[in-house]
C-alpha cells in the first residue's frame, strides 16, 4: 500500500483501517470503546469517521478513545455530505469536527461526496486556508469518480494541495472501481481506502444463514446488492472459506487488500466478536492461487473502452 499518510508523530498508516459509523448508534459505548482497543491491539492506527455519522457521537467517541495515543493514530472525517462543498459550510463543519473530536488538526478532512454545484476553486482554496491555519494535514475524497477526482487534484494543485487518499466502494461483488479508480489512483500516488469490503455483510454468510444486518435494515443496501450474480459469489465465498478453514469474513477482506495497487480498506463491526474476523485479515497471507479463486468468483467489469474483445 502507499505510504501517503502518516500519523503527527510519524507513524506510517496501517494495513487496514477501521471505520466508526457505529460508534454510538448499533454500538454503544461499551461495545465501541472495546473496538477501537481491539484495533489498536491489532496494529490499526488509521480510523475513520464523518460529521454526518451518528448526529455527532461517532466523532465525539472517537475523539475520547483517542486522547491518550494521539500521536500515534491517523485521525480521518468528512465534510460536506450535508450542506454542499462551498465555503462556508466545509469551514463549518470542519470546525464541528475538531470540536467534537478535541482536535486542533484533523489528519484527514475528506469530502463526502462530489458537489457538482459549488465552485471548486472556492471548495480547494477554503481546504488549503485550513491547511494553512492548521486545521487539517491531508485532503481525501470520497465517493468520487475517477474524472472528478483527476479534475479535484488538478484544481487543489493550484492552491498547493494534494489529494492524499480517496474513499470508494470496493468489495467482490462491486467491482467498478478496478476499471479507473484504482489505477488512476495508483498512477497518481494516491492512497486508496476502499469502504464497504464486505458488501453490506453479504459477503460474510450471514444472510444465507438467515442473518440481519444493513441488507435487511436498509432499502439502499437492499437495493444494491440484489443481484443473483452477487449471490452467486458471495455463496461461492463462503464455500471456499470452508474448504480453507477460514471466515469468508477474513477473505473478503484480505482479497480487497491484495488488489496489486495496494488499497487499505476501512473495516468496521457493531462488537468485536463480529470484528474479529476482519481483524485477522490483518495477518492473512493471500497466495496468488488463492486470490484467484476469489476474483474469478465474480465477472470481471468491462474496461473503460468497453472492448471486451481486448480484455485479458
Amino acid at each position: 500500500m502507499k505510504q501517503t499518510l502518516t500519523s503527527p508523530g510519524g507513524a506510517p498508516a496501517s494495513l487496514l483501517a477501521f471505520g466508526t459509523m457505529q460508534f454510538g448508534g448499533r454500538a454503544d459505548d461499551a461495545a465501541s470503546r472495546a473496538m477501537f482497543d481491539a484495533c489498536i491491539a491489532a496494529g490499526i492506527n488509521h480510523f475513520d469517521t464523518a460529521h454526518v455519522y451518528t448526529d455527532g457521537a461517532s466523532e465525539r467517541m472517537l475523539g475520547e478513545y483517542a486522547r491518550d495515543d494521539r500521536d500515534d493514530l491517523i485521525i480521518a472525517t468528512k465534510a460536506g455530505y450535508m450542506g454542499g462543498s462551498g465555503a462556508e459550510n466545509i469551514m463549518a463543519s470542519c470546525e464541528v469536527s475538531r470540536q467534537r473530536l478535541g482536535m486542533d488538526t484533523l489528519d484527514v478532512l475528506y469530502l463526502h461526496r462530489f458537489d457538482p454545484d459549488a465552485d471548486p476553486r472556492e471548495t480547494f482554496g477554503t481546504l488549503a486556508r485550513l491547511k494553512a491555519q492548521g486545521h487539517l494535514r491531508h485532503v481525501g475524497l470520497s465517493n468520487y469518480a475517477a474524472w472528478q477526482v483527476v479534475k479535484a487534484a488538478g484544481i487543489a494543485a493550484e492552491f498547493g494541495l494534494d489529494i492524499a487518499v480517496i474513499q470508494p466502494m470496493y468489495n467482490l461483488a462491486k467491482r467498478q472501481a478496478e476499471v479507473e479508480i484504482l489505477p488512476m489512483a495508483d498512477d497518481l500516488g494516491i492512497l486508496v481506502a476502499p469502504y464497504s469490503p464486505l458488501g453490506g455483510g453479504l459477503l460474510t454468510g450471514k444472510y444465507a444463514q438467515g442473518g440481519t444486518g444493513r441488507l435487511t435494515e436498509d432499502p439502499r443496501y437492499a437495493a444494491r446488492y440484489d443481484r443473483d450474480d452477487i449471490r452467486s459469489a458471495a455463496a461461492g465465498l463462503s464455500d471456499l472459506a470452508a474448504e480453507l478453514d477460514v471466515s469468508p469474513t477474513t477473505l473478503a477482506v484480505a482479497w480487497v487488500a491484495a488488489h496489486p495497487t495496494g488499497p487499505s480498506p476501512i473495516i468496521s463491526a457493531r462488537s468485536v466478536k463480529q470484528l474479529e474476523p476482519s481483524l485477522a485479515a490483518m495477518t492473512f497471507e493471500m497466495d496468488a492461487d488463492t486470490y484467484a479463486r476469489i476474483t474469478a468468483l465474480s465477472p470481471n467489469p468491462p474496461p473503460a473502452t468497453d472492448r471486451l474483445e481486448e480484455q485479458v
